[in-house]
């Protein structure tokens, strides 16, 4: 894939705010479960940077390929917790806003498993995700993980 731009090169002062926002966004939340709802997510946008990356990021903290697998099909499979199976829903509900899912059914859910301020930052993560997602696929843009390790950490400094 060739990128259309870069929007790192574009507008580098917004998308260094935009990168560090993710980041401190992202790390208010258990990696695993942030990794879980980024995959789904990226998976429902049909982001293919972003499922190459998170993917990646996700075995790293020790995920396993058997839930990486899974999420597709997260309501049949027995490896997720109830706190998980609570934010693939409602990451599927906040992904796929125009198609009419039972977002009070999926809340119901959410708060049965987390705290007003956990589903804040669950929902900022979604954000966050959906945002990067749209940024990737509408520039074109691929990324290897380790290229994104570290501007990453030249983000942060």
């Amino acid at each position: 894939m060739t990128a259309r731009l870069d929007p790192f090169a574009a507008a580098p002062s917004l998308m260094k705010d935009w990168q560090r926002a993710s980041l401190a966004i992202n790390e208010s939340m258990d990696p695993t479960l942030v990794g879980l709802v980024e995959i789904r997510a990226s998976q429902i946008n049909g982001c293919a940077n972003c499922l190459n990356m998170h993917t990646v990021f996700a075995r790293e903290n020790g995920e396993t390929e058997q839930r990486i697998n899974l999420l597709c099909a997260w309501r049949e499979a027995p490896c997720y917790t109830d706190r998980e199976r609570a934010a693939l829903g409602w990451a599927e509900v906040m992904t796929r806003l125009s198609e009419g899912h039972d977002r009070d059914a999926a809340y119901r859910g959410l708060e049965d498993h987390f705290t007003e301020e956990e589903q804040v930052k669950l929902t900022l993560i979604l954000s966050v995700i959906n945002g990067w997602n749209r940024i990737a696929t509408g520039f074109g843009i691929w990324l290897e993980p380790a290229a994104v390790k570290a501007t990453t950490t030249r983000a942060v400094s």
